[in-house]
């Protein structure tokens, strides 16, 4: 067992404070906790977790702290207590930092009587009541509620508080609000009057997500510096998950957010367990050395909201555990202070003691990759209210055929393309990235042009940047296509042969054809273009006995061309997408294939063995470190987890940098050296077993 005991320091007041918080323990309390929790058991949580921050609730839905400001709702229970204080002293005498929680969606009769401008209103212009708790009220985000009276209750917990920052939840507002402050505003901004559904093609509805980014932005910036102002280190975060990232400038999170809050809490329905982890890669993917935290929920994240329960052991751990591989800090988060069941304290303790065991040798390395999938941002913000599905079922298939290739692989953001950001990857996978604007499209030209390689699934470039439609691709000529097609489906019964030799098409031995997609791109090569792989055109799939080809392969289902020392491959058919749906071998080997053919080279790090584990890898200047998490478990893509199913031997190895004849290896989990054998330029070396995840730390020598 390892050695939970905490030191105590004093907590850094400064602007960067926030490097030091990695391990945080959030509290969320019930009106009626006050009086009936016992504060005591909550510091001897944060000293058992050894968490070294904490976020706790402080106010706005309900205060819970002896607040003077005027219709802030104190909670009924409170008495002469004050709950918040004594956790944030609690907290502070164990050298922790503090957050303190806020949330502005909803207030009581009182306010809203005295103030109904502080209310949403729907579009036939009612007061919006609570969706789960009709006795209150919904507030406009974008009105005076949060511009001028938010702001006394961010002023008030500041200076009256020992904290480092503000925290808010459930601050950006709840789709239109058409009260009459935000009916002027947006007509007074943009000339017309609010949308009435959400419609991403209608140049109303985008007027008026432009006019929300303003004003919510403003905010952001208004309530920090109000922070400022009263603690200079000190800042206002506001909670930004993945949505968050598609809907801000990136400038806003650039200047204002330190590090970022991811609230995805667990798994809902069917999802794999790397989405954990996922989540880092992606806001890396915008912001490279942004340091990221990631929400776990110590109850199952299922739409039926169980808020107060306890999923099981292994799923807190796997989940927490998985996230801090691919570098995001742990955050567990519990609702209501009393604790009917404590079978999450001892999981969530073992999950942080590995992140405080590991942080020491990972904490000081970067992530790094060969491969990256590109973060469609742009598409999914567009197509976020229409068909979502589509795009967003491409990038899991791509996400989950890299992961079952073993093929370590970060996460780029079409927000953040850029030359330098791609040349940190020999090959670039582009999955379903519908929108793209003419210079992104340049921008990853000339990224092939360079020698980089890209492997394309689905509609690339075929609308704008502003989710216009175009005429073909706007990365035709890079693939080859003398001619591209609008897409079509969804198509049944459809089939792909393999006319050619190519290493794209390895592997399928007894296989003259494959299942196909079901929204095919119609495409014609350009003379040179190599197309291994041809759809069989379109046939019935009833009657029975009319089920069999009319005609012999014709339009390309790949398109392979070299460009100089770089490569370039295009799928017009959403293979990511159905992969995701279907999870059919032949598409995960396809795209594998795809990824090797562009790579061009043996990977930098390969792992051999049994099972399904994500891999990781990270370095500094002396050293690598490959992590190996493993996902090998019936409940893999539908939680919760049961019990840990470890799997056996794994054979890692690891190109040489230059200059090195060789490398100690240590497995830093289980906590022993390994022997190493040099051949080749690389060193190899076998890991017995995996648990729930190991950690090789190579030395180079």
């Amino acid at each position: 067992m390892l050695d939970l005991r905490a030191e105590t320091t004093r907590p850094l007041r400064t602007e960067d404070w926030y490097k030091s918080a990695t391990r945080w323990t959030q509290l969320t309390l019930a009106e009626d906790d006050p009086g009936r929790f016992d504060p005591d058991f909550w510091i001897d949580v944060f000293r058992r977790t050894r968490s070294n921050a904490t976020c706790l609730s402080a106010g706005g839905y309900v205060a819970y702290y002896p607040s003077k400001v005027p219709y802030h709702h104190v909670s009924r229970f409170i008495g002469d207590s004050d709950p918040f204080g004594a956790l944030v002293e609690g907290a502070r005498g164990l050298g922790m930092h503090v957050m303190a929680r806020i949330d502005p969606h909803a207030i009581h009769d009182d306010a809203a009587q005295a103030h109904p401008e502080w209310v949403a209103v729907d579009a036939d212009g009612n007061p919006r009541r609570h969706w789960a708790f009709p006795d209150v009220w919904v507030t406009c985000a974008y009105g005076s509620y949060n511009a001028e009276y938010m702001p006394q209750i961010v002023e008030e917990v500041t200076r009256e508080y020992d904290i480092d920052a503000v925290f808010a939840n459930r601050w950006q507002g709840h789709g239109v609000c058409y009260c009459e402050s935000c009916s002027k505003g947006f007509r007074d901004t943009s000339g017309q009057d609010l949308p009435l559904r959400a419609d991403a093609t209608d140049p109303v509805w985008r007027a008026w997500t432009a006019w929300r980014r303003d004003v919510l932005t403003r905010m952001v910036i208004d309530w920090d510096k109000r922070v400022k102002a009263i603690r200079p280190h000190a800042s206002f975060i506001p909670n930004m998950g993945g949505a968050s990232l598609m809907e801000f400038d990136l400038s806003l999170i650039e200047k204002h957010c330190p590090f970022l809050v991811v609230d995805d809490q667990g798994r809902r329905g069917v999802e794999p367990i790397w989405a954990a982890g996922r989540n880092g890669k992606r806001m890396r993917a915008t912001f490279r050395d942004r340091p990221v935290v990631l929400i776990t929920s110590i109850g199952p994240e299922e739409e039926h909201r169980w808020k107060d329960s306890v999923t099981t052991g292994t799923e807190m751990e796997a989940w927490i555990t998985n996230g801090a591989v691919h570098g995001m800090l742990p955050w567990f988060t519990k609702f209501n202070g009393c604790v009917p069941d404590d079978r999450w304290v001892q999981p969530v303790a073992d999950a942080f003691a590995l992140h405080a065991r590991l942080e020491p040798v990972l904490g000081s390395m970067t992530p790094v990759a060969e491969i990256a999938l590109l973060d469609p941002a742009t598409t999914l913000r567009h197509w976020a209210h229409e068909d979502r599905a589509v795009p967003e079922a491409e990038a899991m298939g791509g996400y989950h055929a890299l992961i079952e290739a073993r093929l370590p692989f970060e996460m780029i953001s079409d927000q953040a393309l850029s030359a330098e950001a791609l040349d940190a990857f020999r090959v670039v996978v582009i999955p379903g990235a519908a929108c793209l604007s003419d210079d992104q499209c340049a921008v990853l030209r000339a990224y092939v042009e360079r020698g980089g390689s890209i492997v394309a699934l689905g509609e690339v470039a075929t609308a704008d940047a502003e989710g216009d439609p175009r005429d073909g691709c706007g990365l035709a000529e890079l693939f080859g296509a003398a001619h591209v097609d609008t897409a079509r489906g969804p198509v049944k019964n459809t089939y792909a042969a393999l006319v050619d030799d190519h290493a794209v098409t390895a592997g399928f031995d007894g296989a003259g054809r494959i299942i196909g997609g079901t929204r095919l791109i119609g495409v014609e090569a350009a003379p040179g273009v190599e197309a291994p792989l041809k759809f069989i055109p379109d046939f019935p799939d009833l009657p029975m006995e009319e089920v069999y080809p009319r005609e012999a392969p014709r339009d390309p289902a790949v398109l392979l061309r070299k460009v100089g020392q770089g490569r370039a491959a295009w799928f017009p058919w959403n293979l990511g997408g159905i992969f995701w749906e279907v999870l059919a071998a032949d598409h995960q080997r396809l795209i594998e294939n795809a990824v090797r053919w562009a790579l061009d080279r043996p990977p930098a790090v390969s792992v051999d063995g049994p099972g399904v584990l994500d891999v990781s890898v990270r370095e500094s200047a002396d050293a690598t470190a490959v992590l190996l998490f493993n996902l090998t478990n019936p409940m893999m893509m539908k939680g919760p987890l049961r019990e840990v199913l470890p799997v056996g031997a794994q054979t890692v190895s690891a190109a040489l940098p230059d200059g090195r004849s060789g490398a100690r290896a240590r497995l830093l989990v289980s906590g022993q050296d390994v022997p190493v054998t040099v051949a080749d330029g690389r060193v190899s070396l076998t890991v017995p077993g995996i648990s729930v995840v190991e950690a090789v730390e190579l030395v180079w020598t």
